[in-house]
């Protein structure tokens, strides 16, 4: 399946988010309590936003996605985000957004020197119970480690 990458919208998305998260931290939420999250476009967003954000984030879960932009991520990336947690998960019999594609994304991001955990199940362009037990492990450890 070839799709193609409508970008101009993405980075229209990618301010949204940008926007949301300074009107959080303008409420005092600090960023580093901030985690960034999306399902399939929405990780696309998450990724492309939470690398290269200017202040420290929390983390950054990236389900059943891709990186459209990772062409520029290593020119674009912010050195306060290159130690930010990131889990990544794909299903491995996905026919919208191919297997193959979330597993080049981790695999070039850990060429990059970013922290990824990975995990695969076997489901579709979709969220399993162990999937939601694995988010819940990772937000823990990454909002509050200290319970952990």
């Amino acid at each position: 399946m070839d799709r193609r990458v409508d970008t101009v919208h993405m980075l229209e998305s990618a301010d949204l988010l940008m926007g949301l998260i300074q009107r959080e931290t303008a409420s005092g939420m600090p960023p580093h309590r901030i985690l960034l999250a999306g399902f399939s476009q929405g990780g696309a967003i998450a990724l492309h936003v939470g690398l290269r954000y200017t202040e420290r984030l929390a983390g950054i879960l990236a389900l059943s996605t891709y990186m459209p932009t990772a062409n520029t991520l290593e020119v674009e990336r912010s050195p306060e985000n290159i130690e930010i947690p990131i889990m990544m998960a794909h299903g491995s019999h996905d026919p919208v957004v191919p297997f193959a594609n979330g597993l080049n994304a981790c695999q070039q991001l850990k060429r990059l020197g970013y922290h990824v955990q990975w995990h695969e199940y076997p489901m579709m362009h979709q969220v399993c119970e162990e999937e939601i037990h694995d988010i819940g492990r990772f937000m823990v450890e990454t909002l509050d480690p200290g319970t952990v």
